[in-house]
């Protein structure tokens, strides 16, 4: 009787703790629209304000440590922008508050249970949750970054020094995304049929330019089952052969460049090759912007009149656009694998999209590497393709590694289109099609 007691009282508890922790609709509204009634501020912070080497002294409570350093040195200038929300698409929305509470963890990092669609956990993170930042981290798989299927075509890469600012290498890509599962927008719904491999995500990429790298090929398969270890082909194309990619050359440098193909969209991995740790909320300038209302370049002038986003100040290393206070959750994860050349990373997660917009990396030592940041533009102020598309565009990116004085800079032209994505990009086979 005793320990029939103890075990009804032990699922009681457990019971309670579940309906307290529960999210509601409130909690939903308050993750997808966070500035509906309210505005971040800061002392002295307005739209038009630049926090430059004068001033960031009085910011540096609403910049990354490295950030201000790089103000402080005069390397960069932050103009301000006003906050504004970044909606994401009401079909993504919709998906969250039909399966809410449905989502659980389960016991492996890793593991969760009944996932559907939408945001898998829309409350706001508690810091004395120990694990509110596993969740964060399934928010930012599940999350709506490049919507269901998009392409970034063209994808400039270009390799500079960071005290002479000298180009020294530019590459053309392009980039594509499919989501297999947990489709919420786009037909086929809810799910790309058949994958018998269950795939969740298909990342594919082909070099374009210059020659001597043409029709180099990338192609990422991602499980639905994260403790699936993902497969990964590379396609030289000197070589005239596709290869499968050994795990750990996703932590190599991408073709030379300053990132890993880990680090593609802020973190490019399995939730489980990493430790999670929620380390609190707060309002930081972030890179969000309108990009037709920035200062636009007149490199690479493309048919339709798209120009891409401007780079200048330090090296050239820096993209000329307005940044934005907002509300983010700082989110730190460390690899699992011992041999892993990071010890940390410490990511801004934007707690209305969720996308990554800033990345402090660590080195194995613990010593500050990289200091990595992907612009976010607003789909209604793009390409008209891309209005009410609800998708916050990756639109320029920044990885600048200290140690190197080197930076690899990216200026995107982002599409939400089903066409320019169809399944058989996603195929090994494509990419020997391709390559011939």
């Amino acid at each position: 009787m005793n320990r029939l007691l103890t075990t009804f009282t032990a699922l009681a508890v457990a019971l309670a703790a579940s309906l307290a922790s529960a999210a509601t609709p409130e909690d939903v509204e308050n993750s997808f629209f966070p500035y509906r009634n309210w505005t971040p501020e800061f002392p002295g912070l307005q739209p038009g304000t630049v926090v430059n080497q004068s001033n960031v002294e009085q910011f540096k409570d609403v910049v990354d440590f490295m950030m201000y350093d790089h103000i402080k040195q005069g390397w960069y200038e932050i103009k301000v922008g006003e906050t504004t929300s970044f909606d994401l698409h009401p079909n993504y929305v919709q998906a969250t508050r039909d399966h809410l509470n449905k989502t659980t963890l389960g016991e492996k990092v890793g593991e969760i249970n009944n996932f559907v669609a939408g945001r898998p956990f829309p409350e706001e993170p508690d810091i004395n949750d120990p694990q509110a930042g596993l969740k964060i981290a399934w928010n930012y798989k599940y999350g709506y970054n490049w919507g269901d299927n998009a392409a970034i075509a063209p994808f400039y890469w270009k390799f500079r020094d960071l005290e002479s600012g000298k180009i020294e290498r530019t590459i053309k890509f392009n980039f594509h995304f499919l989501n297999f599962m947990h489709r919420v927008n786009q037909a086929p719904l809810p799910s790309v049929e058949p994958n018998p491999g269950q795939l969740f995500r298909g990342i594919y990429v082909i070099a374009n330019e210059p020659f001597d790298i043409k029709n180099t090929q990338l192609l990422i398969h991602r499980y639905e089952n994260d403790l699936k270890r993902d497969d990964a082909w590379l396609y030289l194309g000197f070589q005239r052969r596709v290869r499968r990619l050994p795990a750990g050359q996703i932590t190599d440098s991408f073709l030379g460049s300053d990132l890993m193909i880990e680090d593609f969209e802020g973190y490019n991995g399995r939730i489980s090759d990493m430790n999670w740790t929620f380390k609190g909320t707060q309002n930081v300038l972030l890179p969000f912007y309108n990009h037709n209302d920035m200062p636009l370049s007149d490199d690479h002038p493309e048919k339709d009149g798209y120009k891409f986003i401007d780079f200048g100040n330090q090296g050239g290393c820096f993209a000329q656009v307005t940044w934005q206070l907002r509300k983010a959750h700082v989110l730190e994860s460390d690899p699992v694998d011992p041999n892993h050349p990071i010890s940390k990373r410490v990511h801004y997660i934007d707690a209305q999209t969720y996308t990554i917009p800033r990345t402090l990396i660590y080195d194995r030592k613990g010593d500050f590497w990289k200091s990595w940041f992907i612009c976010q533009a607003h789909p209604d102020h793009h390409l008209a393709k891309n209005k009410g598309t609800g998708v916050s565009i990756d639109d320029c990116f920044t990885m600048i590694d200290m140690q190197a004085k080197h930076c690899t800079t990216g200026q995107f032209k982002g599409q939400l289109d089903p066409e320019m994505n169809p399944q058989r990009l996603f195929r090994v086979q494509n990419m020997r099609t391709t390559g011939r």
